[in-house]
């Protein structure tokens, strides 16, 4: 206990003056190096009590948005793994206290195991994934097969998502949805230029290698066909840019994993006819 006067002491006053942060420990409770959400632990003692039954669910779940490419890279390989569960939207806008209390950062997707385990950001969930269900890796099998995934994810889910995803899908979809404005043309024709050199990029490690980081399927495709499936979606991607791109979709699309994300329809946006074309 620390007393009033700030020495460490075993008094019985029942002091409730708090301790001192050290000099590099942001205090969270004065000052203005406050955190924008509360931790999940913390954000849960909150909630009342019939609020707080997220913990048991009765079957795995994922929650997720239709068009959500980090969402999707979740739902593929969960589907690849053969691992049961169950989807549900989360409209992230609405800032749900329970959803806040599994995910501080209000997004998608987050995976609600049955024993009460919540794992949020769709990297963490996969390695998670590939180390709880390791039957089928997702990560390749040799170390150099595994730093080249590693690799490419971030490509996809930071440079393509950076340059392609979020100047068209956000764009053109999610933000009049979010409130945030109107449309940016000049982001959205940066993003159709910006679409050209990642397919020409894509169909080279197509041409090159039997998947995109090497001789097995994994989490690398799974990344690059989640991002061009929810903009496939929408009819943004120009097939006829790369033949080599193309054909390796059509690859992903034959999967069986791929089934559940061809049969998605979102109310008010129909996607193109060749969307859910194996041979298209």
């Amino acid at each position: 206990m620390w007393c009033r006067r700030n020495t460490r002491s075993t008094c019985r006053c029942r002091c409730r003056t708090r301790r001192p942060s050290p000099p590099n420990e942001p205090d969270w409770g004065r000052g203005r190096s406050s955190p924008p959400t509360p931790f999940a632990s913390e954000a849960r003692r909150r909630l009342p009590p019939a609020a707080r039954e997220w913990h048991k669910p009765a079957v795995r779940i994922l929650y997720h948005l239709p068009l959500s490419p980090y969402a999707r890279k979740v739902r593929l390989a969960l589907a690849e793994k053969r691992i049961p569960f169950e989807l549900r939207i989360e409209r992230v806008w609405e800032r749900r206290p329970e959803f806040l209390a599994m995910n501080p950062a209000c997004t998608v997707p987050v995976l609600l195991e049955e024993n009460g385990l919540a794992v949020a950001d769709s990297y963490a969930i996969c390695e998670y994934l590939d180390e709880a269900y390791p039957d089928i890796p997702l990560f390749g099998r040799t170390l150099g097969e595994r730093a080249e995934v590693r690799r490419l994810v971030a490509w996809f889910d930071g440079k393509f998502a950076q340059e392609v995803t979020q100047r068209l899908l956000y764009e053109k979809q999610l933000k009049r949805l979010l409130g945030r404005g109107n449309p940016d043309a000049a982001a959205i024709r940066a993003g159709y230029a910006n679409l050209r050199p990642h397919l020409e990029y894509l169909g080279w490690l197509a041409e090159t290698r039997a998947w995109l980081a090497g001789p097995h399927v994994s989490l690398a495709d799974f990344a690059a066909a989640a991002h061009l499936s929810a903009l496939d979606y929408i009819g943004d991607v120009d097939w006829s840019l790369n033949e080599a791109a193309k054909d390796w979709y059509a690859r992903m699309k034959s999967r069986p994993c791929f089934r559940a994300l061809l049969a998605d329809r979102v109310s008010g946006i129909t996607p193109p006819e060749h969307y859910s074309d194996l041979d298209f």
